[in-house]
């Protein structure tokens, strides 16, 4: 399936993943990817390589994993599992997901706990925070460039980066006000646009 299918939102139901494929999937990006960079190779593989969601539904699934509570990896990976496999689906793409980071965080505890204090490792954590930010931020463009331009979009997604990135309120109630306020926006632009497309 081309891309511009996947733009429009036209997808390949006729063909989902199965519950091994979901689970293979996520291991493997569980195994190659790590923090804010889980997104991104989320995305790259679940979107842009095997076609199972459209950006727009991708977009969705990230929205929502941030709201709730808990890890966003594993928030968008239940998502994806339950979108495309329901209940089953979301056990699997977890199971995938969850199962490496669980090795991963027994051995880097054990390791951090043995050598915590030196200074190179704090160099080394702030590195790999770099390279999880960095891939969050492309994933965000990427998206960005490809969903629907909409005034009122980037006046709420200004207005959230101001409110916590510069004035540092809490998340919590700036999520709790923009919800609804975004949800209104998006019916009331919907309701307005022209559907003859």
């Amino acid at each position: 399936m081309n891309a511009d299918a996947r733009d429009i939102g036209g997808l390949d139901s006729t063909n989902p993943p199965n519950l091994r494929q979901l689970f293979m999937a996520f291991l493997r990006i569980a195994l190659t990817a790590f923090g804010g960079s889980t997104q991104a190779w989320t995305y790259r593989y679940i979107v842009e390589r095997r076609g199972w969601l459209t950006d727009r539904q991708f977009a969705a699934g990230l929205a929502v994993a941030q709201v709730l509570p808990g890890s966003n990896p594993l928030n968008v990976a239940l998502y994806v599992g339950m979108h495309l496999r329901g209940a089953a689906g979301a056990t699997a793409a977890a199971c995938g997901m969850m199962l490496p980071a669980f090795c991963i965080v027994l051995l880097m505890g054990s390791l951090f706990r043995a050598f915590g204090g030196i200074t190179s490792v704090d160099v080394l954590l702030g590195g790999v925070a770099a390279v999880g930010i960095g891939a969050t931020l492309s994933v965000g463009l990427k998206l960005a460039k490809r969903l629907e331009k909409q005034i009122g979009h980037w006046i709420i997604a200004i207005a959230i980066f101001i409110t916590v990135g510069l004035l540092h309120w809490p998340l919590l109630p700036v999520v709790v006000i923009s919800i609804p306020i975004s949800t209104a926006l998006s019916y009331y632009l919907h309701l307005s646009r022209p559907h003859h497309e």
